[in-house]
């Protein structure tokens, strides 16, 4: 063997090494990623649900803190279904421009609670601030894992 075929036979190698190591990497990035979303989507989720109960089960007592930040008293049931459809649209995953649609919702809805937390001073802003953390992270990361 000369040794120009040796050269390429050794490049070609190299290559391929490469080449896998790059695929390797970049599966193991798409895991991350994977990963990531689920944790963040059931962080939302686990969030979402939790106020869901909360509104479904003290509808009263929502309606008096709802009243305390100068909300309506009405929004508790419709923001309740409301919830539960949009979790619904994220995890099935029917249409972009659904999904889309409640991935806003969820913005405004953690924006405003953030809000009114922060107006009342009860110490819930915590919850809206991982809420709208794991809402980003979801929204970002679920455009390349769940197209």
């Amino acid at each position: 063997m000369s040794n120009l075929a040796k050269g390429i036979f050794l490049c070609s190698i190299l290559s391929a090494i490469v080449t896998l190591s790059s695929i390797r990497s970049m599966i193991n990035l798409m895991k991350i990623q994977k990963i990531t979303y689920y944790l963040a989507t059931g962080v939302l989720t686990a969030i979402m649900i939790y106020s869901v109960q909360m509104y479904l089960r003290n509808p009263e007592m929502i309606a008096d803190y709802f009243e305390s930040v100068d909300y309506p008293r009405y929004l508790v049931y419709p923001l309740a279904i409301a919830k539960i459809l949009g979790l619904v649209a994220i995890w099935g995953n029917f249409s972009k421009w659904l999904k889309e649609w409640a991935y806003a919702g969820f913005f405004f809805d953690v924006v405003l609670a953030f809000t009114a937390h922060m107006v009342v001073k009860d110490g819930g802003e915590a919850f809206s601030i991982i809420a709208l953390i794991a809402l980003i992270i979801s929204y970002f990361l679920g455009k390349t894992v769940r197209p």
